[in-house]
């Protein structure tokens, strides 16, 4: 008797860790650069908490709306491929069979038994089984914009929240040290863990995420600095 399969694969994850990956780093490296920035230029601690919060609202509400935009499009462009397989399915399915069975053979499958999968296939669902091994669209890879936006949005809050918080706890001389430090081990923590999620080569995906945070905010606190010198 068999038993069924219930092996978990990290791909599964792949929808929502995407979403949550960029929105947490974003949300770091973007405040964190701008609370540098404008500390840089001399700004007391007051000015650089309302620039932080507010980069922090209008940084969330636009990861979202760009999460949702993007990820709709998709969906869309899913859909209407779906609408089209759907139709051919229905006015030419000796042609959508031998398709689906020359992707079969195409993958090593030999002939007779290619068109007998497919046969089966399509007897038991022949737009999923078309939508899977066709257009590559799966329940795992299908694109999900209000998950998306969600899980954007409010991981981007949470990041941003971190540097936002070294602010109110640094003083005002150590401010910009102080800010660039902590962001940069809460971006290698985010890194780590997010490989650590997704599978990947945890030391690999933290200097990355650190090396662009880093160089981030080296260059507006560069710009800053030039900015309140002239001004």
């Amino acid at each position: 008797m068999s038993r069924p399969h219930t092996e978990r694969h990290l791909v599964t994850r792949i929808g929502w860790l995407r979403a949550a990956v960029l929105g947490a780093n974003d949300g770091i490296v973007s405040t964190a650069s701008l609370i540098v920035g404008v500390a840089a230029a001399s700004a007391g601690t007051g000015e650089v908490v309302v620039a932080g919060i507010a980069g922090l609202v209008a940084g969330a509400m636009s990861m979202a709306a760009g999460e949702y935009v993007s990820v709709s499009s998709q969906s869309d462009t899913e859909q209407a491929d779906l609408a089209r397989e759907r139709a051919e399915l229905v006015s030419q399915p000796a042609f959508e069979r031998e398709e689906l069975a020359q992707i079969y053979v195409q993958r090593g499958v030999e002939r007779e038994l290619a068109c007998k999968v497919a046969e089966q296939l399509m007897a038991r669902d022949a737009l999923g089984a078309h939508a899977q091994d066709e257009l590559g669209i799966s329940e795992v890879t299908t694109a999900r914009p209000i998950q998306a936006a969600l899980t954007s949005g409010a991981m981007f809050s949470i990041g941003a929240a971190m540097p936002l918080l070294m602010v109110v706890v640094s003083p005002t001389p150590l401010l910009v040290p102080v800010v660039s430090i902590a962001s940069l081990l809460f971006l290698a923590l985010l890194g780590a863990v997010g490989a650590r999620a997704g599978g990947a080569n945890v030391v690999r995906a933290t200097l990355r995420v650190t090396f662009w945070g880093a160089l981030a905010m080296a260059l507006t606190a560069g710009i800053g600095a030039l900015v309140g010198s002239v001004v």
